[in-house]
């Protein structure tokens, strides 16, 4: 293949997701949890898997999700708004009696947040393979799989099908883990969801404690060796204020600093980071490019309230990239 694309190439067909779609309504207060009356702020069209399919969309990028939401006004909002910047909406399934998913967000004073969800009781909850989300499916080059959307009962099936679907024909797979270590222990269900997508990864996006999970072995040195080993193509490490890493066997390491930005909202940033690499990356930019875009478009997505409002289009990461500084390895601001 060529160096360029260790990805399936955009020619092969969009990329796509499957996962929840929701609304996110936002305390505008700080303090603990929500057991009293205070002002909100919202709805904001959200959900991990379409923050990261609209990053996609505003980049050019061919993109679907196949989802579901109710028939209602926050259904409808997440609707157009994915439709509006580009994103193919034919899969989203459109359930009279169920609401759409939402989750409710309040700051702790140590900057920690409090969440009240409703997804797996919501429409999100009752995803199914559809025969539009087979078509779109039929035609896809990759897949972009998200751990949490496993939590959701019948998206697992949805998703396995999905990616023997795309790699079939010549397509390719990215893995945003995004799991916490107590979930995969004990060998469970969720552990042998996990693993079957491990097992087809070509790009994973791992944060944290999500690498050695992934690995299955502790040190990050260790892990990347195991998992490349493995035959994942690359591995791309979030590391927040220290930027993110790329590791594969045609580039080896390379590093690429954080923007310096004051944070207002950081849900969406590691799904605007992971969706902006892959789809650099399936255009055929370099480790390196793609890395920086990603890092911009994960920074300047937290300077916005509102998980998808800051979602960014290759001329505005040029602009913020130029009009940004970077942190140092020592976390000082350079140019």
């Amino acid at each position: 293949m060529d160096q360029r694309y260790t990805l399936a190439p955009e020619a092969l067909g969009p990329t796509i997701t499957i996962g929840e779609i929701l609304v996110e309504i936002m305390a505008t207060t700080v303090g603990n949890g929500f057991r009293e009356a205070q002002s909100l702020i919202g709805p904001f069209p959200s959900g991990a898997p379409a923050i990261f399919i609209d990053q996609v969309a505003k980049l050019g990028g061919a993109c679907g999700i196949v989802s579901a939401v109710g028939d209602d006004d926050f259904g409808h909002l997440n609707i157009d708004r994915l439709a509006r910047d580009g994103v193919d909406v034919s899969a989203i399934a459109v359930l009279p009696d169920l609401p759409t998913g939402s989750a409710f967000v309040r700051y702790r004073p140590d900057g920690a947040r409090d969440f009240v969800f409703n997804i797996g009781k919501s429409a999100s909850g009752a995803t199914a393979m559809t025969g539009q989300a087979r078509d779109l499916i039929a035609r896809a080059g990759h897949v972009h799989v998200m751990g949490s959307a496993f939590a959701i009962p019948g998206i697992a099936p949805i998703i396995l099908e999905a990616v023997s679907v795309v790699k079939a024909r010549g397509g390719t797979v990215s893995f945003d883990p995004n799991v916490r270590k107590e979930l995969m222990s004990g060998g469970g269900e969720a552990k042998r969801q996990f693993d079957s997508v491990l097992d087809v990864t070509d790009l994973l996006l791992p944060s944290g404690e999500e690498l050695s999970i992934a690995a299955g072995v502790d040190g990050e040195v260790l892990a990347i060796e195991s998992l490349l080993a493995c035959g994942i193509s690359e591995v791309v490490l979030k590391r927040g204020r220290q930027g993110s890493s790329h590791y594969s066997r045609s580039h080896g390491a390379v590093d690429c600093p954080a923007f310096a930005v004051e944070e207002i909202d950081p849900t969406g940033a590691g799904d605007c980071f992971g969706a902006t690499y892959l789809t650099c990356r399936r255009k055929g930019h370099a480790p390196q490019q793609a890395l920086r875009y990603a890092n911009a478009a994960g920074a300047r997505n937290v300077t916005r309230q509102g998980p998808m409002e800051g979602t960014s289009s290759l001329a505005e990461l040029d602009a913020f990239i130029a009009a940004n500084l970077v942190l140092s390895d020592q976390g000082k601001v350079s140019a």
